[in-house]
């Protein structure tokens, strides 16, 4: 039986970590971190995920401000937001909460983030020291996946066999060369890939992002291997579920995350790490 791992308790310890910097900052009279977050519209999932936001900000005593945007707001609008926010020394990290209404460029919003202040790690800038081994902000949930990995069983990743389902750019793709980075032997599957069961079937490792409920069960999976489920699903039931078959899956795995608890938590305590490193380096120059 698996041993379950909660991100949210190792999430937990990071954000007490935070508060303690922060606390020592107010004790010493010094600017407080301050994360921006921009939303469009009103998408009931963002709206959740800006709030989540919110709140972790607010835990730790981290300045935060929410900048809500009405649906119809023209992408020429927002980036002149952006750039306000770019000059605005007060600011140390900015978010664009995505997806985007479909009339504006999510790639030009991306891009308009002065890469110092991309807490999400989505620029180009910031993608390529990642490529480079030279990171700077990494994609806040690949981050925490390789934070959960250092606090079990696989601390030293050379040799293993990593296989990662899903190519998104968001997790698969940087989840797969920060593995990479760590010596791991990577495989990147996805929905096209064939004879995918047999390929999952050999990791040491098995991150899993594919966006499709319970998709993965025990039969996809080594006996032994650890077991990273991303997903964030509803089923049938409108419960929320993982992208893993977690009963079955924790029959066969050695450590497994769940949903929720798991990953998403992981998410956000990244995303205040982040922020405080583009703090530091702000407050540095």
């Amino acid at each position: 039986m698996a041993e379950v791992v909660y991100g949210s308790e190792i999430a937990a310890d990071i954000k007490a970590e935070l508060k303690k910097q922060i606390e020592e900052l107010k004790e010493n009279h010094r600017r407080i971190p301050k994360l921006t977050v921009i939303l469009i519209g009103d998408h009931a999932a963002s709206l959740s995920y800006v709030k989540g936001k919110e709140r972790a900000c607010g835990e730790i005593g981290m300045d935060n401000e929410l900048i809500a945007l009405p649906a119809d707001t023209s992408e020429a609008e927002l980036l002149e937001l952006i750039d306000r926010l770019n000059h605005d020394d007060t600011v140390d990290g900015i978010l664009v909460q995505l997806p985007l209404p479909k009339h504006i460029n999510e790639d030009h919003v991306i891009y308009a983030i002065a890469p110092h202040k991309d807490v999400d790690g989505f620029h180009p800038y910031n993608i390529g020291r990642m490529m480079m081994g030279s990171p700077t902000f990494l994609p806040c949930t690949p981050k925490g996946i390789m934070e959960v990995l250092k606090r079990i069983s696989l601390k030293d990743l050379s040799g293993k066999r990593a296989v990662v389902i899903g190519r998104s750019n968001i997790v698969g793709k940087p989840i797969a060369q920060l593995l990479l980075a760590a010596n791991a032997t990577v495989t990147i599957t996805h929905s096209k890939t064939a004879n995918i069961k047999e390929i999952t079937k050999t990791a040491d490792l098995l991150i899993v992002a594919i966006g499709k409920p319970r998709m993965v069960d025990a039969s996809w999976i080594k006996e032994g291997a650890v077991v990273i489920d991303v997903g964030v699903n509803r089923d049938e039931n409108n419960k929320l579920c993982g992208d893993v078959d977690f009963v079955s899956a924790a029959e066969k795995a050695a450590y497994i995350t769940p949903v929720p608890k798991g990953i998403g938590p992981m998410t956000i305590a990244m995303l205040l790490s982040n922020t405080m490193d583009a703090y530091r380096e702000h407050e540095s120059e």
